[in-house]
């Protein structure tokens, strides 16, 4: 090999090492961080877009896209629009419905320890109800969803459950032999049965027409919802005999959960927690001017200044139930303390 081929191999082999070297230098630009996922989700809500829960539904969404700058978006489908509140409870269980806000009645049929909410009479107060709810057994509860494919967020108000009816009322006699809409589930079935009552269980979609057409004689709500669903055109009687506080629920499809990392996990669950007080407040105002508005109406309220009568008479109830919710009762006595 003569010379000039021997430096021209020389040098090639010189640039090629540098080529290399330079492959491996430590202070190359590093590869761009992925950007986080965008998510669109849907939210549940079977009450109007004014109503006390769907203005909790509302700031939550709102909190969860201010905090991921716009990157998870919760819209909110009030008015029953993506269906009644048992449908959408199994169509959340499946994953087809991310979020919801439900009445946490119906939940008992799905995990039974929240049966416990539907016994009558077994908070004294609203003071009483949030220092159970707020309770770790209360957020025990709503982990233990989980079970069932929720993922159990936050508690919201829905104040006490009171009787509105075709015929005045003023104690639990009067109920006797009317037909009385129920939500579906066992233990309201019953209670109604203890007054003496017809129960009727019935999608709250079709109580007004029920009502109307003499198919029940009555129902059970609170102030707000007998007036934001018009069931006060149809019956003009409403005893506070507040013979139930049943608390709402607002919760994920653990299908949508499994698929977000902990850091968007840990995001929606502290904007559902911080939209609890927000969601009180409206409850609490809305209450009080849905009441007044029923009377301007032409509703005759009737308050009951003595329980004691509701209580005995829906005592049974409370017997029979007892060793089914036995710890469940148990923490709420306790949180009465």
């Amino acid at each position: 090999m003569n010379n000039k081929k021997v430096l021209a191999l020389g040098l090639s082999a010189l640039m090629l090492g540098s080529v290399l070297a330079g492959c491996g230098k430590s202070d190359s630009k590093p590869e761009a961080k992925a950007e986080a996922p965008k998510y669109t989700f849907r939210l549940a809500e079977t009450h109007p877009a004014d109503y006390p829960t769907t203005l909790g539904d509302k700031k939550f969404a709102d909190l969860v896209a201010e905090r991921s700058n716009g990157r998870i978006k919760i819209n909110v489908f009030h008015s029953a629009q993506l269906g009644e509140e048992k449908s959408v409870i199994e169509q959340v269980q499946m994953g087809s419905i991310e979020f919801t806000r439900v009445s946490s009645s119906p939940l008992a049929e799905f995990n039974k320890a929240f049966g416990v909410f539907s016994l009558p009479y077994i908070f004294d107060s609203e003071a009483h109800e949030w220092k159970f709810l707020e309770s770790d057994y209360a957020k025990q509860m709503l982990t233990n969803l989980e079970k069932s494919k929720f993922i159990g967020l936050a508690y919201y108000d829905s104040g006490s459950r009171s009787f509105y009816t075709k015929n005045k009322v003023t104690g639990p006699a009067d109920l006797k032999g009317m037909k009385i809409r129920v939500q579906q589930n066992k233990i309201n079935m019953d209670l109604i049965q203890a007054l003496g009552a017809s129960a009727t269980p019935m999608p709250y979609g079709e109580v007004f027409s029920g009502l109307q057409t003499g198919v029940i004689d009555g129902a059970e709500n609170n102030a707000p919802s007998y007036l934001t669903a018009n069931h006060f055109q149809a019956v003009k009687y409403y005893v506070l005999d507040a013979h139930q506080r049943v608390p709402e629920v607002l919760m994920a499809s653990k299908a949508t959960w499994d698929k977000l990392s902990a850091e968007d996990r840990k995001l929606i669950q502290q904007a559902a927690t911080d939209s609890i007080k927000f969601q009180r407040e409206a409850w609490n105002k809305f209450d009080k001017e849905a009441l007044d508005k029923l009377k301007t109406q032409g509703v005759t309220v009737t308050e009951v200044k003595d329980v004691k009568p509701w209580q005995a008479a829906v005592k049974p109830v409370i017997d029979k139930y007892n060793a089914d919710f036995k710890t469940e009762l148990e923490a709420i006595a306790k949180a009465r303390n």
